[in-house]
């Protein structure tokens, strides 16, 4: 026996999500926990309303078959003196731009641990889960070093592989037409599907850490076990998402253009469109806390049903006894005898009482 069928749906969570966000971001409408919010939002990694795009193909005059060698005025300065300032320009750029790569790897890391906590508990916090999730926000970013170090290395592998066999075949003078109709494909579909399992296992550590407080490789592991033993519900919450992405990237492309690229800064555009991501992490959630209590993140801590204190009941006094009239005395309360408490009926597992002797 495997215990009682789980019914894992699709369309309840993003209702439920829906009501989520509408409690936590409207019920009352509250600027500053909205301005909080946005910022544990913006931590993340959410930058902004996903509509700004940078195109590089947009810089004009850039004509490669006019391309020269770059001209100076200082007649002490020669072109080897220019190339290797130009080396060493372009390495200390390269340093400094994984530096801030890194630096916002690691902010985004612990990020993801205040804003799930911001909405689990419904409430516009930075400093305190920034404290209390460190443990486990730093193993999820050393988790990312890892994995992005390794995605490089199976990338060179399948690269390395697929010119390897053309460049052999090649040298046998084989045609290459089977290799590019046969590797590639096979290579690029590895890639996709290793690609959508990782992201997919990433996407629920945060909150399964959050929940167990366990290490990412314990999170991992179990989000990756959950998926084997049910790949059909997170198939269908890939497809629904991605259904989802489609239609905000058109959403906010529009929402860009209406606020004169505004929606596109970082952290404003967060703020501008704070209910997006606040629904879009509310839906992961409440469709994870579906296979059990071990996921759901809400299991030590109630679901928010109210945004404003619950109102204190005052219990009223009993009133007064009535006097007694003249000449009667009530006797003291500790004269009156108590009443015998109800004999305790005889429990049918227990023996009947022998009968007293003759």
């Amino acid at each position: 026996m495997n215990g009682p069928v789980r019914k894992i749906e699709i369309l309840s969570p993003f209702n439920q999500a829906i009501e989520l966000t509408r409690l936590i971001l409207f019920r009352p409408f509250d600027i500053a926990k909205w301005l909080i919010i946005g910022f544990a939002a913006f931590l993340s990694g959410w930058l902004n309303s996903g509509g700004g795009s940078v195109n590089p193909w947009s810089f004009r005059g850039w004509n490669t078959s006019s391309a020269q060698a770059p001209q100076f005025q200082f007649q002490s300065f020669n072109l080897d003196h220019a190339g290797v300032f130009l080396l060493v320009l372009i390495a200390v750029l390269a340093i400094f731009i994984f530096a801030i790569v890194i630096l916002w790897l690691w902010i985004t890391s612990r990020g993801r641990f205040i804003f799930i906590d911001c909405l689990v508990r419904n409430r516009a916090a930075i400093a305190e889960p920034w404290r209390e999730y460190h443990r486990e926000g730093n193993g999820f970013f050393l988790f990312l070093i890892v994995l992005i170090v390794a995605s490089i290395a199976i990338v060179a592998l399948l690269g390395g592989f697929v010119f390897g066999s053309l460049m052999l075949w090649r040298n046998y003078h084989i045609s290459n037409t089977p290799a590019l109709l046969v590797l590639v494909p096979i290579a690029v579909f590895a890639w996709v599907a290793f690609a959508v399992v990782v992201n997919l296992i990433l996407y629920f550590m945060p909150p399964v850490m959050y929940t167990r407080r366990c290490s990412p490789g314990d999170a991992a592991r179990a989000i990756l076990r959950l998926i084997l033993d049910d790949p059909v519900p997170f198939i269908l919450f890939i497809l629904f998402m991605l259904a989802l992405w489609i239609g905000w990237i058109m959403v906010g492309c529009l929402v860009t253009c209406l606020t004169c690229c505004l929606a596109s800064l970082p952290y404003i555009g967060t703020v501008m469109v704070l209910p997006v991501p606040v629904f879009f992490r509310s839906f992961s959630l409440l469709f994870l806390r579906q296979f059990g209590a071990d996921w759901d993140v809400w299991s030590k801590i109630p679901v928010p049903e109210t945004t404003t204190p619950p109102v204190q009941t005052i219990v009223p006094a009993p009133p007064p006894a009535p006097a007694a009239p003249m000449g009667e005395t009530t006797p003291p309360a500790s004269e009156v005898p108590p009443e015998e408490p109800n004999p305790p009926e005889p429990s049918r597992y227990e023996s009947p009482e022998s009968p007293p002797p003759p």
